[in-house]
């Protein structure tokens, strides 16, 4: 018999984090299940503890989310959907608290590199915290009066904060992608409506390999909207390279494109091929 899975949906962090945020906003019928680092979070999925796992993979202002894209091709996940999140970073502090008691500031690294601006103008001192939600409920312990938090509204609800300042970000366009993973691949065809494949790959160790590889989706007209590269096994001479593309594995144009990337690298995973989130229409903007 199959093994029945968990009706949940797991998130690195502590309740009242971002990622518990954006999985709420994305599945709100089905349970958040937290957990402490993004490992036990895929490990949840993997084991069926949860039927999803909600990960961040990157943010519009400061980049790739650190460690995620070494876990993915091993996790033995699949993508199957896709979320983008609109990030606002609210200060929290404890009731009664005024700004002028504050000394430091509390967050996780890129909570805190979002809303530089605003940190620099309130004179406070930054202090890394390894989760946003988990700096909110230490400062609900500790009682620190000279000491703020930068977390989600959510997490004032949990633990009982006040919203000093509204929207401290930054950026108003700070948007952060998350990939939604399951233990079986997602079931698309191609032509049912816009589809994203994500792939990893490894070219071989040839001159111009990278330029052969992806000759391939320039002269079958695949439009990659991703490609980063990354370091393999801590080896200066094993680089992987993560790619995002339009297009189904099935579509001809796709096919062709992959078989030259096949050709020119030692290594291919396809991690998911899935709807692309309606978000990406509106990045685009009208025709005409």
């Amino acid at each position: 018999m199959a093994k029945s899975r968990s009706n949940k949906i797991a998130f690195q962090g502590e309740p009242g984090a971002n990622s518990h945020l954006a999985a709420r906003n994305a599945y709100p019928r089905i349970e958040a299940l937290a957990c402490p680092t993004f490992e036990d979070a895929l490990a949840a999925a993997k084991s069926g503890a949860a039927k999803l796992a909600m990960i961040p993979i990157e943010n519009s202002v400061t980049g790739r989310v650190v460690d995620i894209h070494h876990l993915l091709p091993h996790s033995g996940l699949y993508i199957v959907a896709e979320h983008f999140e609109r990030m606002r970073h609210q200060l929290l502090t404890l009731p009664g608290v005024k700004l002028s008691d504050l000394e430091t500031v509390h967050g996780h690294i890129m909570a805190l590199g979002q809303c530089r601006k605003a940190l620099r103008a309130l004179k406070l001192k930054p202090v890394a915290e390894a989760d946003t939600a988990g700096a909110a409920r230490q400062l609900r312990d500790s009682g620190d009066r000279t000491a703020a938090v930068i977390a989600s509204k959510l997490a004032a609800e949990v633990y009982g904060l006040k919203v000093a300042k509204v929207d401290i970000e930054d950026a108003e366009y700070n948007t952060t992608r998350f990939v939604v993973l399951a233990a079986k691949p997602e079931r698309t065809r191609p032509g049912e409506g816009p589809i994203i494949t994500t792939v990893v790959f490894r070219v071989r160790n040839v001159p111009a390999a990278l330029y052969k590889a992806l000759g391939g989706f320039a002269t079958n007209g695949v439009n990659m909207t991703k490609l980063e590269s990354y370091q393999f096994e801590a080896s200066f001479n094993a680089t992987m390279f993560y790619a995002d593309i339009e297009g189904h594995p099935d579509e001809r144009r796709v096919k062709l494109a992959m078989e030259e990337l096949h050709f020119f690298s030692s290594e291919v995973t396809i991690l998911g091929a899935y709807p692309a989130s309606p978000f990406r229409a509106e990045l685009k903007g009208p025709k005409g």
